[in-house]
């Protein structure tokens, strides 16, 4: 199985999100082998707690704007690893250090990745 297309749709759009509020390190897998209960989890970086936050609000918003429910919020208080669970996208923004300590993507490593497209940061060069 893959993501739906509703899922690609949705993912997209909150990886956009986040990355304008500057998200670093987005990743997004593919969850739908092993999960039954959504299709995809898009993983976010903030450099701190406001950071955190912030990204979180604005994934919430877009997708709420494209008719997406938010279905449960955990971890917005503090600031660390917030989870918005939209059903078909599970969204995890993390704070450096805890990415680095649940490594999520090591627990999913055999889950596909999907391609995001992210603006071109002009500012790296």
């Amino acid at each position: 199985m893959t993501a739906s297309t509703r899922a690609l749709e949705l993912v997209q759009a909150a990886a956009l999100a986040a990355d304008a509020k500057q998200a670093e390190d987005l990743v997004a897998l593919d969850v739908t082998g092993p999960l039954q209960l959504t299709d995809v989890f898009l993983l976010a970086t903030g450099r701190n707690e406001r950071n955190v936050q912030s990204i979180a609000d604005a994934v919430e918003e877009r997708l709420l704007e494209l008719g997406a429910k938010t279905l449960r919020r955990e971890g917005r208080s503090e600031g660390r690893w917030v989870l918005i669970d939209f059903g078909d996208v599970i969204v995890h923004v993390f704070h450096d250090e805890d990415r680095q300590y649940y490594s999520l993507e090591r627990l999913w490593a055999d889950c596909p990745t999907i391609s995001l497209e992210l603006p071109v940061d002009h500012t790296a060069a």
